[in-house]
Protein backbone atom coordinates (compact mmCIF):
# COMPACT_ATOMS: atom_id res chain seq x y z
CA UNK A 1 0.00 0.00 0.00
CA UNK A 2 2.85 1.94 0.94
CA UNK A 3 4.30 1.59 -2.62
CA UNK A 4 0.82 2.53 -4.24
CA UNK A 5 0.49 5.97 -2.13
CA UNK A 6 4.25 6.47 -2.97
CA UNK A 7 3.27 6.19 -6.65
CA UNK A 8 0.81 8.57 -7.00
CA UNK A 9 2.08 11.47 -4.86
CA UNK A 10 4.96 10.93 -7.42
CA UNK A 11 3.20 10.48 -10.50
CA UNK A 12 0.85 13.83 -9.61
CA UNK A 13 4.15 15.87 -9.00
CA UNK A 14 4.96 14.26 -12.79
CA UNK A 15 1.11 15.55 -13.92
CA UNK A 16 1.50 18.91 -12.73
CA UNK A 17 5.21 18.95 -13.65
CA UNK A 18 3.99 17.99 -17.40
CA UNK A 19 1.06 20.38 -17.68
CA UNK A 20 2.84 23.26 -16.29
CA UNK A 21 5.59 22.29 -19.14
CA UNK A 22 2.40 22.44 -21.90
CA UNK A 23 0.85 25.55 -20.79
CA UNK A 24 4.43 27.43 -20.79
CA UNK A 25 5.20 26.35 -24.29
CA UNK A 26 1.26 26.92 -25.52
CA UNK A 27 1.10 30.49 -24.18
CA UNK A 28 4.64 31.13 -25.25
CA UNK A 29 5.19 29.69 -28.89
CA UNK A 30 1.50 28.93 -30.12
CA UNK A 31 0.41 31.88 -32.58
CA UNK A 32 -3.44 31.92 -31.05
CA UNK A 33 -4.06 35.23 -32.66
CA UNK A 34 -2.04 34.65 -35.85
CA UNK A 35 -4.38 37.16 -38.28
CA UNK A 36 -3.57 40.47 -37.87
CA UNK A 37 -7.00 42.20 -36.59
CA UNK A 38 -8.83 38.74 -36.45
CA UNK A 39 -9.81 35.67 -38.68
CA UNK A 40 -11.98 36.52 -41.30
CA UNK A 41 -15.49 35.07 -42.13
CA UNK A 42 -15.17 31.47 -44.50
CA UNK A 43 -16.59 32.63 -48.11
CA UNK A 44 -19.22 30.64 -49.32
CA UNK A 45 -19.18 27.04 -51.23
CA UNK A 46 -20.90 28.46 -54.20
CA UNK A 47 -18.38 31.03 -54.80
CA UNK A 48 -15.49 29.13 -55.18
CA UNK A 49 -17.38 25.49 -56.30
CA UNK A 50 -19.47 24.28 -58.38
CA UNK A 51 -22.60 22.18 -56.83
CA UNK A 52 -21.92 19.35 -59.12
CA UNK A 53 -18.52 19.60 -56.75
CA UNK A 54 -19.60 20.43 -53.62
CA UNK A 55 -21.97 17.24 -53.75
CA UNK A 56 -18.67 15.08 -54.65
CA UNK A 57 -16.64 16.40 -51.84
CA UNK A 58 -19.62 15.64 -49.80
CA UNK A 59 -19.93 12.55 -51.45
CA UNK A 60 -16.30 11.36 -50.76
CA UNK A 61 -16.36 12.72 -47.20
CA UNK A 62 -19.25 10.68 -45.84
CA UNK A 63 -17.82 7.60 -46.60
CA UNK A 64 -14.41 8.28 -45.62
CA UNK A 65 -15.73 9.48 -42.24
CA UNK A 66 -17.96 6.31 -41.86
CA UNK A 67 -14.83 3.65 -42.65
CA UNK A 68 -12.88 5.91 -40.45
CA UNK A 69 -15.14 6.71 -37.56
CA UNK A 70 -15.62 2.92 -37.93
CA UNK A 71 -11.86 1.76 -37.92
CA UNK A 72 -11.29 4.08 -35.11
CA UNK A 73 -14.28 2.84 -33.17
CA UNK A 74 -13.31 -0.93 -33.27
CA UNK A 75 -9.56 0.13 -33.18
CA UNK A 76 -10.73 1.69 -29.62
CA UNK A 77 -12.74 -1.07 -28.72
CA UNK A 78 -10.93 -3.77 -29.26
CA UNK A 79 -7.47 -2.20 -27.47
CA UNK A 80 -10.00 -1.73 -24.74
CA UNK A 81 -11.39 -5.34 -24.31
CA UNK A 82 -7.78 -6.37 -24.32
CA UNK A 83 -6.45 -3.71 -22.07
CA UNK A 84 -8.90 -4.03 -19.47
CA UNK A 85 -10.39 -7.10 -19.18
CA UNK A 86 -8.40 -10.77 -18.44
CA UNK A 87 -7.77 -11.88 -22.09
CA UNK A 88 -4.73 -9.43 -22.80
CA UNK A 89 -3.76 -9.74 -18.94
CA UNK A 90 -3.50 -13.74 -19.21
CA UNK A 91 -1.50 -13.84 -22.71
CA UNK A 92 0.83 -11.40 -21.55
CA UNK A 93 1.29 -13.30 -18.52
CA UNK A 94 2.18 -16.88 -20.10
CA UNK A 95 5.03 -15.23 -22.20
CA UNK A 96 8.42 -16.67 -21.66
CA UNK A 97 12.18 -15.07 -21.92
CA UNK A 98 13.86 -12.00 -20.80
CA UNK A 99 10.93 -9.35 -19.83
CA UNK A 100 11.71 -6.40 -22.72
CA UNK A 101 11.25 -9.59 -24.91
CA UNK A 102 8.34 -10.31 -23.51
CA UNK A 103 7.21 -6.39 -23.60
CA UNK A 104 8.28 -6.45 -27.09
CA UNK A 105 6.48 -9.47 -28.06
CA UNK A 106 3.19 -8.33 -26.36
CA UNK A 107 3.60 -4.85 -28.61
CA UNK A 108 3.92 -6.71 -31.62
CA UNK A 109 0.85 -8.77 -31.11
CA UNK A 110 -1.60 -6.59 -29.90
CA UNK A 111 -0.34 -4.25 -32.43
CA UNK A 112 -0.99 -6.97 -35.04
CA UNK A 113 -4.73 -7.63 -33.26
CA UNK A 114 -5.38 -4.54 -34.16
CA UNK A 115 -4.25 -4.01 -37.72
CA UNK A 116 -5.66 -7.13 -38.59
CA UNK A 117 -9.22 -6.20 -37.09
CA UNK A 118 -9.03 -2.76 -38.43
CA UNK A 119 -7.95 -4.23 -41.93
CA UNK A 120 -11.51 -4.24 -43.57
CA UNK A 121 -12.09 -0.09 -42.91
CA UNK A 122 -8.50 0.20 -44.22
CA UNK A 123 -9.23 -1.62 -48.09
CA UNK A 124 -12.69 0.10 -47.41
CA UNK A 125 -11.36 3.37 -47.67
CA UNK A 126 -8.72 2.24 -50.27
CA UNK A 127 -11.38 0.89 -52.46
CA UNK A 128 -13.21 4.42 -52.10
CA UNK A 129 -10.06 6.21 -53.17
CA UNK A 130 -9.74 4.10 -55.90
CA UNK A 131 -12.83 4.68 -56.87
CA UNK A 132 -12.57 8.26 -56.85
CA UNK A 133 -9.30 8.80 -58.30
CA UNK A 134 -7.33 9.43 -55.36
CA UNK A 135 -5.44 6.50 -55.14
CA UNK A 136 -2.85 5.48 -57.54
CA UNK A 137 -0.31 2.16 -56.96
CA UNK A 138 -1.14 -1.57 -56.47
CA UNK A 139 -2.53 -3.50 -53.56
CA UNK A 140 0.81 -5.03 -53.61
CA UNK A 141 2.46 -1.92 -52.91
CA UNK A 142 -0.09 -1.06 -50.59
CA UNK A 143 -0.01 -4.06 -48.50
CA UNK A 144 3.75 -3.59 -48.64
CA UNK A 145 3.12 0.13 -46.84
CA UNK A 146 1.13 -1.34 -44.43
CA UNK A 147 3.53 -4.15 -43.19
CA UNK A 148 6.39 -1.06 -43.28
CA UNK A 149 4.10 0.71 -41.16
CA UNK A 150 3.54 -1.74 -38.29
CA UNK A 151 7.08 -2.58 -38.63
CA UNK A 152 7.72 1.27 -37.71
CA UNK A 153 4.93 1.18 -34.79
CA UNK A 154 5.83 -1.99 -33.32
CA UNK A 155 9.59 -1.01 -33.35
CA UNK A 156 8.72 2.99 -32.16
CA UNK A 157 5.95 1.94 -29.91
CA UNK A 158 8.29 -0.83 -28.39
CA UNK A 159 11.09 1.42 -27.38
CA UNK A 160 8.59 3.84 -25.48
CA UNK A 161 6.85 0.65 -23.77
CA UNK A 162 10.55 -1.05 -23.04
CA UNK A 163 11.55 2.39 -20.90
CA UNK A 164 8.70 2.80 -18.93
CA UNK A 165 8.45 -0.97 -17.78
CA UNK A 166 11.93 -0.94 -17.19
CA UNK A 167 11.64 2.20 -15.01
CA UNK A 168 8.82 0.22 -13.12
CA UNK A 169 10.65 -2.18 -12.61
CA UNK A 170 13.95 -0.73 -11.39
CA UNK A 171 12.46 2.25 -9.60
CA UNK A 172 9.00 1.13 -8.19
CA UNK A 173 8.43 4.29 -6.47
CA UNK A 174 9.99 7.22 -8.92
CA UNK A 175 9.53 5.56 -11.94
CA UNK A 176 6.44 7.70 -13.15
CA UNK A 177 9.28 10.79 -12.67
CA UNK A 178 11.86 9.06 -14.28
CA UNK A 179 9.40 7.46 -17.20
CA UNK A 180 8.09 10.46 -17.47
CA UNK A 181 11.44 12.10 -18.28
CA UNK A 182 12.57 9.44 -20.41
CA UNK A 183 9.33 9.54 -22.69
CA UNK A 184 9.85 13.44 -23.07
CA UNK A 185 13.49 12.67 -24.59
CA UNK A 186 12.16 9.96 -26.82
CA UNK A 187 9.86 12.20 -28.36
CA UNK A 188 12.84 14.96 -28.56
CA UNK A 189 15.17 12.13 -30.11
CA UNK A 190 12.18 11.14 -32.48
CA UNK A 191 11.67 14.40 -33.85
CA UNK A 192 15.40 14.36 -35.07
CA UNK A 193 15.20 10.94 -36.34
CA UNK A 194 12.52 10.62 -38.38
CA UNK A 195 13.42 12.71 -41.41
CA UNK A 196 16.64 11.15 -41.51
CA UNK A 197 15.12 6.96 -40.79
CA UNK A 198 11.26 6.76 -40.94
CA UNK A 199 10.59 9.01 -44.55
CA UNK A 200 13.30 7.01 -46.73
CA UNK A 201 11.21 3.58 -45.32
CA UNK A 202 8.06 4.99 -46.99
CA UNK A 203 9.84 7.62 -50.06
CA UNK A 204 12.39 7.58 -52.37
CA UNK A 205 13.65 11.43 -52.80
CA UNK A 206 16.07 12.74 -54.91
CA UNK A 207 17.47 16.52 -55.47
CA UNK A 208 15.26 19.35 -57.57
CA UNK A 209 17.44 19.58 -60.31
CA UNK A 210 19.16 22.89 -60.83
CA UNK A 211 16.64 25.54 -62.90
CA UNK A 212 14.07 28.03 -62.19
CA UNK A 213 11.67 26.54 -60.16
CA UNK A 214 14.65 25.39 -57.19
CA UNK A 215 16.39 28.96 -57.87
CA UNK A 216 13.29 30.54 -56.52
CA UNK A 217 12.57 27.86 -54.21
CA UNK A 218 15.82 28.88 -52.36
CA UNK A 219 14.82 32.49 -52.83
CA UNK A 220 11.77 32.06 -50.64
CA UNK A 221 14.02 30.10 -48.28
CA UNK A 222 16.11 33.20 -47.81
CA UNK A 223 13.27 36.23 -47.69
CA UNK A 224 11.41 34.09 -44.56
CA UNK A 225 15.14 33.78 -43.20
CA UNK A 226 15.54 29.73 -43.57
CA UNK A 227 18.68 28.20 -43.97
CA UNK A 228 17.94 24.75 -46.22
CA UNK A 229 20.18 22.22 -46.78
CA UNK A 230 18.66 20.71 -49.77
CA UNK A 231 15.42 21.02 -52.09
CA UNK A 232 14.13 17.36 -52.81
CA UNK A 233 11.46 15.80 -54.51
CA UNK A 234 9.47 12.74 -52.84
CA UNK A 235 7.65 9.79 -55.32
CA UNK A 236 4.75 10.78 -54.06
CA UNK A 237 2.52 10.12 -57.28
CA UNK A 238 3.17 6.05 -56.77
CA UNK A 239 0.77 6.37 -54.03
CA UNK A 240 -1.45 9.72 -54.34
CA UNK A 241 -2.86 12.05 -56.68
CA UNK A 242 -3.20 14.46 -53.93
CA UNK A 243 -0.55 17.55 -53.77
CA UNK A 244 1.88 18.33 -50.96
CA UNK A 245 5.23 19.92 -49.78
CA UNK A 246 6.68 19.60 -46.63
CA UNK A 247 9.91 21.04 -44.80
CA UNK A 248 11.31 18.57 -42.67
CA UNK A 249 14.15 18.29 -39.90
CA UNK A 250 16.22 21.07 -37.87
CA UNK A 251 19.37 22.63 -38.83
CA UNK A 252 21.86 21.14 -41.42
CA UNK A 253 19.16 18.72 -42.05
CA UNK A 254 16.50 20.28 -42.70
CA UNK A 255 15.13 19.82 -46.61
CA UNK A 256 12.55 21.49 -48.40
CA UNK A 257 10.10 18.55 -49.65
CA UNK A 258 7.92 18.75 -52.80
CA UNK A 259 5.80 15.61 -54.33
CA UNK A 260 6.64 15.05 -57.50
CA UNK A 261 3.28 15.86 -58.94
CA UNK A 262 3.56 19.24 -57.48
CA UNK A 263 6.37 19.87 -59.20
CA UNK A 264 4.62 18.52 -62.67
CA UNK A 265 1.46 19.45 -63.00
CA UNK A 266 0.79 22.67 -61.09
CA UNK A 267 1.61 26.87 -62.16
CA UNK A 268 4.86 27.47 -60.35
CA UNK A 269 2.98 30.83 -58.30
CA UNK A 270 1.12 27.75 -56.52
CA UNK A 271 3.17 25.75 -56.76
CA UNK A 272 5.82 29.09 -54.64
CA UNK A 273 2.67 29.19 -52.61
CA UNK A 274 2.71 25.86 -51.16
CA UNK A 275 6.37 26.19 -50.54
CA UNK A 276 6.17 29.40 -48.47
CA UNK A 277 3.75 27.84 -46.29
CA UNK A 278 6.08 25.26 -45.23
CA UNK A 279 8.97 27.68 -45.03
CA UNK A 280 6.72 29.25 -42.60
CA UNK A 281 6.93 26.49 -40.17
CA UNK A 282 10.63 26.01 -40.43
CA UNK A 283 10.78 30.06 -39.66
CA UNK A 284 8.91 30.19 -36.87
CA UNK A 285 10.28 26.79 -35.90
CA UNK A 286 6.83 24.70 -35.37
CA UNK A 287 8.65 21.48 -35.37
CA UNK A 288 10.15 22.37 -32.32
CA UNK A 289 7.19 23.67 -31.14
CA UNK A 290 5.22 21.01 -31.83
CA UNK A 291 8.29 18.35 -30.08
CA UNK A 292 7.79 20.81 -27.08
CA UNK A 293 4.10 20.60 -26.30
CA UNK A 294 5.34 16.65 -27.41
CA UNK A 295 7.76 16.06 -24.83
CA UNK A 296 5.29 17.44 -21.99
CA UNK A 297 2.13 16.10 -23.17
CA UNK A 298 4.46 13.01 -22.87
CA UNK A 299 5.54 13.37 -19.83
CA UNK A 300 1.93 14.47 -18.38
CA UNK A 301 0.73 11.18 -19.85
CA UNK A 302 3.15 9.30 -18.04
CA UNK A 303 1.90 11.17 -15.02
CA UNK A 304 -1.77 10.32 -15.70
CA UNK A 305 -0.58 6.42 -16.27
CA UNK A 306 1.04 6.17 -12.95
CA UNK A 307 -2.29 7.56 -11.05
CA UNK A 308 -3.95 5.02 -12.73
CA UNK A 309 -1.64 1.66 -13.20
CA UNK A 310 0.20 2.81 -9.25
CA UNK A 311 1.66 -1.07 -10.25
CA UNK A 312 3.07 -2.59 -7.52
CA UNK A 313 6.95 -3.96 -7.39
CA UNK A 314 6.10 -7.81 -7.27
CA UNK A 315 3.74 -9.50 -8.42
CA UNK A 316 3.00 -13.39 -8.33
CA UNK A 317 5.56 -15.95 -8.86
CA UNK A 318 6.21 -16.19 -12.47
CA UNK A 319 4.49 -13.16 -13.30
CA UNK A 320 5.42 -9.80 -13.74
CA UNK A 321 2.55 -7.18 -12.87
CA UNK A 322 4.89 -4.47 -14.74
CA UNK A 323 4.72 -6.36 -18.04
CA UNK A 324 1.31 -7.52 -17.54
CA UNK A 325 0.26 -4.14 -17.16
CA UNK A 326 1.43 -3.75 -21.10
CA UNK A 327 -2.13 -4.22 -22.42
CA UNK A 328 -3.77 -1.83 -20.40
CA UNK A 329 -0.91 0.67 -21.11
CA UNK A 330 -1.80 0.18 -24.74
CA UNK A 331 -4.82 1.11 -24.23
CA UNK A 332 -5.16 3.81 -21.98
CA UNK A 333 -2.73 5.08 -24.63
CA UNK A 334 -4.67 4.84 -27.79
CA UNK A 335 -7.59 6.48 -25.54
CA UNK A 336 -6.44 9.16 -24.46
CA UNK A 337 -4.42 10.11 -27.95
CA UNK A 338 -8.32 10.25 -29.02
CA UNK A 339 -9.24 12.52 -25.90
CA UNK A 340 -6.44 14.68 -26.50
CA UNK A 341 -6.89 15.30 -30.00
CA UNK A 342 -8.75 18.70 -29.50
CA UNK A 343 -6.38 20.47 -27.84
CA UNK A 344 -3.49 19.07 -30.77
CA UNK A 345 -5.50 19.96 -33.57
CA UNK A 346 -6.59 23.48 -31.83
CA UNK A 347 -3.06 23.76 -31.69
CA UNK A 348 -2.53 23.16 -35.01
CA UNK A 349 -4.86 24.96 -37.05
CA UNK A 350 -3.54 28.27 -35.21
CA UNK A 351 -0.19 27.27 -36.36
CA UNK A 352 -1.30 26.55 -39.75
CA UNK A 353 -3.19 29.98 -40.24
CA UNK A 354 0.22 31.79 -38.91
CA UNK A 355 1.70 30.19 -42.02
CA UNK A 356 -0.98 30.64 -44.43
CA UNK A 357 -0.78 34.44 -43.16
CA UNK A 358 2.83 34.60 -43.55
CA UNK A 359 2.91 32.99 -47.31
CA UNK A 360 0.47 35.84 -48.31
CA UNK A 361 2.52 38.20 -47.02
CA UNK A 362 5.96 36.70 -48.49
CA UNK A 363 4.62 35.87 -51.89
CA UNK A 364 1.78 38.84 -52.63
CA UNK A 365 -0.15 36.71 -54.25
CA UNK A 366 -3.25 36.21 -52.99
CA UNK A 367 -5.03 34.51 -56.46
CA UNK A 368 -2.35 32.56 -56.34
CA UNK A 369 -3.15 31.34 -53.33
CA UNK A 370 -6.82 31.00 -53.91
CA UNK A 371 -6.14 29.18 -56.88
CA UNK A 372 -3.93 26.58 -55.13
CA UNK A 373 -6.68 26.12 -52.34
CA UNK A 374 -9.48 25.48 -54.63
CA UNK A 375 -6.93 23.01 -56.63
CA UNK A 376 -6.17 20.93 -53.31
CA UNK A 377 -9.61 20.62 -52.63
CA UNK A 378 -10.39 19.85 -56.36
CA UNK A 379 -7.51 16.97 -56.04
CA UNK A 380 -8.29 15.83 -52.69
CA UNK A 381 -12.29 15.76 -52.78
CA UNK A 382 -12.45 18.00 -49.88
CA UNK A 383 -15.82 18.08 -48.10
CA UNK A 384 -15.92 22.31 -48.00
CA UNK A 385 -18.09 22.59 -44.92
CA UNK A 386 -17.43 19.38 -42.73
CA UNK A 387 -19.88 19.17 -39.19
CA UNK A 388 -18.46 22.01 -36.83
CA UNK A 389 -17.51 19.21 -34.09
CA UNK A 390 -16.26 17.16 -36.08
CA UNK A 391 -13.75 19.92 -37.95
CA UNK A 392 -13.09 21.02 -33.81
CA UNK A 393 -12.40 17.50 -33.10
CA UNK A 394 -10.25 15.86 -36.23
CA UNK A 395 -9.42 19.06 -38.10
CA UNK A 396 -5.46 19.34 -38.24
CA UNK A 397 -6.17 22.77 -40.96
CA UNK A 398 -8.33 25.57 -41.44
CA UNK A 399 -11.22 24.17 -43.80
CA UNK A 400 -10.72 25.68 -47.46
CA UNK A 401 -13.32 28.08 -47.31
CA UNK A 402 -11.80 30.04 -44.27
CA UNK A 403 -8.59 29.78 -46.20
CA UNK A 404 -9.85 31.25 -49.02
CA UNK A 405 -11.28 33.75 -46.57
CA UNK A 406 -7.74 34.69 -45.31
CA UNK A 407 -6.52 35.74 -48.88
CA UNK A 408 -9.34 37.90 -49.50
CA UNK A 409 -8.79 39.06 -46.32
CA UNK A 410 -5.33 39.86 -47.28
CA UNK A 411 -6.04 41.33 -50.79
CA UNK A 412 -8.96 43.89 -49.59
CA UNK A 413 -6.58 45.04 -46.94
CA UNK A 414 -3.28 45.52 -49.57
CA UNK A 415 -5.05 47.39 -52.10
CA UNK A 416 -6.89 50.25 -49.28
Amino acid sequence: MEDRSAVRRVALGTVLVGAAAFALVAATRVPWHPVPGGLPDPVTASSVFTQAQIDRGEHYALWGRIWSWSRLAVSLGVAAWLGFGPLGRRWVARLRGWWWVRVVTAVAGLTLVGVLVTLPFGIALRRLGLQEGLVTGTWAAWGTDQVKSYLVTVVGTSIAVVALVGCMRRLPRLWPAVAGLAAAVLVVLGSFAYPVVVEPVFNRFSSLPEGPLRTQVLALADAEGVRVDDVLVADASRRTTTLNAYVSGFGDSRRVVLYDNLVTGTPTDETLSVVAHELAHAKYDDVLTGTLLGAAGAALGVGLLGLLLAVPRRGRPGESDEVSAVPRVLALVAIATVLAAPVQNGVSRAIETRADQTALEVTNAPQAFVDLQRRLALRSHADPTPPAWSQWWFGSHPTVLQRIGLANQYEARATD
